[in-house]
């Protein structure tokens, strides 16, 4: 049921527009190009790394994923009020399956990065196989904070409205345009208790600065020792309470939706 609704669910997003699924790569396309021209060219931020401008890439795409599966989680579960009544079945594969949605556009727009990737001549390393469990740990992150946002949209309508303006804070408070080294220690600390930022990094740092420790600045850098696991755990924290608080409000979802 989770598959059918998914794949749905992603047919349907793009039903009716000329370019279909051209969509998925054409929206993180434009908002890079446009961010590139004004942060890359404009403030010269491309002299800083000669990989800024796929790393901007890299950081938008894993934004779109986040900020698009939030928000199609957030309203999951009002926009479905007549399924939810009619039928019964796990409310949470309403949720589940919206975020599944936005990760099929997530990998549509992993080809994008590799095809920067390969433009850059940057050879695959052996370590690039961990980029699949960070991308699952943020999807951990991602389904937890939209669990907790759709139980939450049944009582407080106006809840969609702070988080499209939270999303916007999040995006410049996150070092998606600018290098993290700009912040000050006590700032990069604050910075990666959020486990995006954690996952964004560490794909940077084995993309890109596989020898060069000094621009391999990441959770584990900045914490110390075992400092990676305090953004896994947030992450993993957020999942079981956006689990545990969503199966609690399940029950009034039919009446409240």
């Amino acid at each position: 049921m989770l598959a059918v609704i998914a794949t749905a669910e992603f047919k349907l997003k793009y039903t009716g527009s000329v370019l279909g699924y051209a969509w998925s790569v054409l929206k993180p396309l434009a908002l890079f190009t446009l961010l590139y021209l004004v942060f890359g060219r404009v403030f010269n931020l491309n002299e800083l790394s000669p990989y800024y401008a796929v790393s901007l890439l890299v950081g938008i795409v894993l934004y779109s994923f986040f900020a698009d599966a939030t928000m199609l989680g957030l309203i999951s579960i009002v926009t479905r009020d007549s399924l939810i009544r009619k039928i019964a079945f796990p409310r949470i594969i309403i949720t589940t399956s919206v975020t599944l949605t936005a990760g099929m556009t997530l990998l549509i727009n992993i080809t994008v990065v590799g095809a920067f990737l390969a433009y850059k001549q940057i050879t695959p390393q052996l370590d690039w196989l961990l980029i699949p469990l960070l991308l699952v740990e943020l999807y951990a992150f991602t389904l937890g904070v939209s669990l907790i946002l759709a139980a939450l949209f049944v009582r407080l309508r106006d809840l969609q409205q702070v988080w499209e303006l939270a999303l916007q804070l999040f995006f410049y408070a996150s070092p998606i345009l600018y290098p993290i080294g700009f912040l000050p220690p006590w700032a990069q600390k604050l910075a990666f208790l959020n486990p995006f930022t954690q996952v964004m990094q560490d794909i940077r740092a084995l993309l890109f600065y596989p020898d060069v420790a000094s621009n391999r600045i990441t959770a584990a850098g900045a914490f110390g020792g075992l400092g990676r696991v305090v953004p896994i755990a947030i992450a993993i924290g957020t999942l079981v309470v956006g689990y545990v608080y969503f199966r609690r409000q399940e029950p009034w979802f039919a009446e409240r939706a």
